[in-house]
């Protein structure tokens, strides 16, 4: 037998490769889908099966161009109405090898969502493996959020029987393998480490020690945001995505062919460093650094043409593909020889102005007249802010925009920088001139032991 984890970074999402003898299957698999076809090739093996745990929100799937080249045959829950692919029974079996994989409904995150029991033939009948999607993950269990505010019991109360009623009674040695891991926004605190067993969730997992009121009331009231892009992922996800094929990626473009894409109406993503954004970008271009990639599914487009400036040419292909897993087809160049080309043109330039926590210290000591904008997470907000910040979640900022102060400076304040950048990108788009990015955020403020309030 064999296990390979082939890990997405932009979403943290992880999908697998299980063989046995000559065949194999595929679980979740990603939309740029010949990782797959060559670990078979790699291992001797056939695709049999592709397994899909649930209808995914937060990236595209492979699965209909994985069979389409290997001839697998598809299988997902039975609660929704796919465009193709075939139900899934609850207990249905299926062998691969010396390999079975047993369906297991397990719904809550969504209707149809689905684990997949493993057991190793030569080993007896016990599991040894379960791959829960997003139903369980390393010390979280998933959102129940996604059926509306009047499903939310409902939904709660069945997550709370898939874990507890049909997961955990497979034992404590089954080693557990979910469908993403820390960052994910399909769960609120997903530990970093990337290996467990039942057992260990049993012991560890903070929500799992709940009561069953407390569990269900716990998944309730808890607070998750639902990005625009997730519309177009399931839609995409429950009718088939087109094919990738081999993409030869996006055109390297001249300074003087991507200013003209630029007054066509393309959307400029720069992803350097939050620095080298302040020293100088493209005006109107939004900030997203690679490690906040993700973010790009919140401000961006699916109607209009991406361009991409990039810190180096190694970058190129991980945000290509990045933005390809999140529905992207429409990245159509980026600037060849990178922002130098573009000022090197005598191109107009833009900057951001940049701030430390020593400096901001004192410009408040100062009793400077400023407006802190905090753009963290409700969770890491209420775990502790610089007094007199007002709180703005990233994600909906430019649907408030109008709840900033326009009157005073804007000091925009992230964790360490990253997501203020972009923040910082989406001001001065509208015409907000006096902008800064702390630096470091409140990783750099704490750091210098400035006080925080709760």
């Amino acid at each position: 037998m064999i296990l390979e984890r082939v890990i997405s970074k932009v979403v943290s999402h992880i999908s697998y490769f299980i063989g046995s003898d000559n065949e194999a299957v595929v679980i979740d698999p990603r939309r740029d889908c010949h990782i797959y076809v060559e670990l078979a090739k790699r291992e001797g093996m056939n695709i049999k099966f592709i397994f899909e745990t649930h209808r995914n929100e937060d990236y595209v799937i492979g699965s209909q161009e994985l069979s389409h080249i290997t001839g697998a045959k598809i299988y997902h829950g039975s609660e929704l109405d796919f465009r193709y692919g075939n139900s899934l029974n609850d207990g249905q079996e299926f062998f691969f090898g010396k390999l079975k994989i047993t369906s297991l409904h397990t719904p809550g995150h969504t209707l149809e969502s689905t684990s997949y029991v493993l057991t190793d033939l030569d080993s007896g009948d016990c599991p040894v493996m379960v791959f829960t999607g997003d139903t369980l993950f390393v010390n979280d269990v998933g959102r129940t959020d996604f059926g509306g505010p009047e499903k939310a019991r409902e939904w709660s109360e069945q997550l709370y029987n898939s874990v507890f009623n049909k997961l955990l009674p497979l034992g404590d040695h089954v080693i557990l393998c979910p469908a993403h891991g820390a960052g994910s926004v399909c769960g609120e605190g997903i530990a970093s480490r990337e290996y467990s067993t039942i057992g260990i969730e049993r012991l560890m997992n903070p929500i799992l020690q709940k009561t069953r009121n407390d569990f269900i009331d716990y998944l309730i009231t808890s607070e998750h945001y639902y990005a625009p892009y997730f519309r177009t992922m399931e839609k995409l996800n429950l009718e088939g995505a087109p094919f990738v094929g081999y993409r030869s990626g996006p055109e390297a473009l001249s300074a003087d062919q991507f200013l003209q894409q630029i007054e066509k109406g393309a959307i400029v993503v720069d992803v350097r460093s939050p620095v080298a954004f302040g020293g100088g970008h493209i005006k109107n271009s939004y900030s997203i650094p690679l490690r906040r990639l993700g973010f790009v599914g919140w401000v961006v487009q699916y109607d209009k043409p991406v361009l991409l400036v990039l810190q180096d040419q190694t970058q190129l292909e991980y945000v290509d593909k990045s933005l390809v897993r999140l529905g992207y087809d429409n990245v159509s160049g980026y600037l060849d020889g990178g922002f130098s080309s573009w000022y090197n043109a005598s191109l107009p330039v833009d900057d951001l102005s940049l701030l430390t926590a020593k400096d901001l210290k004192e410009k408040l000591d100062n009793g400077e007249e400023l407006t802190l904008l905090d753009v963290r997470s409700k969770k890491e907000w209420i775990n502790g802010h610089i007094k007199k910040a007002i709180h703005i979640y990233l994600g909906v900022l430019e649907k408030h925009l109008r709840d900033v102060p326009e009157d005073k400076p804007i000091i925009v304040v992230c964790k360490t920088g990253t997501r203020a950048s972009l923040a910082s990108s989406i001001l001065k788009r509208v015409g907000r001139r006096e902008v800064y990015n702390l630096l470091g955020g409140m990783d750099s403020w704490r750091k210098a032991d400035y006080s925080v309030t709760k």
